[in-house]
């Protein structure tokens, strides 16, 4: 019937460019933030002794001890902090 086309015509032209769209926000927006986590945690799993950390407080320190789901990071002279390896979020230099 004529009336089925046009449904089918009219649903098919609203259907292409929201799948255009959808696939274009794919590409600009979660793949490359999908992307960025998985290296960010792939430097968390090679963290080592003596590399120089920043915390997502803005504490910068030095790697002391490296444990499964923590680092135990220098501050300062003999102030040593325990932060959990997701609140690391920048290795500044790899020194181990």
């Amino acid at each position: 019937m004529p009336g089925d086309q046009v449904a089918g015509s009219w649903l098919q032209s609203m259907i292409i460019p929201y799948a255009l769209i959808g696939l274009i926000f794919w590409f600009l927006v979660i793949k490359p933030s999908k992307d960025k986590e998985r290296e960010r945690q792939e430097r968390l799993k090679s963290l080592q002794k003596n590399d120089e950390v920043i915390t997502s407080a803005g504490i910068h320190g030095t790697v002391v001890l490296v444990k499964d789901k923590t680092a135990v990071v220098r501050v300062d002279d003999n102030v040593k902090i325990e932060f959990d390896k997701e609140a690391i979020t920048h290795i500044v230099s790899a020194k181990g």
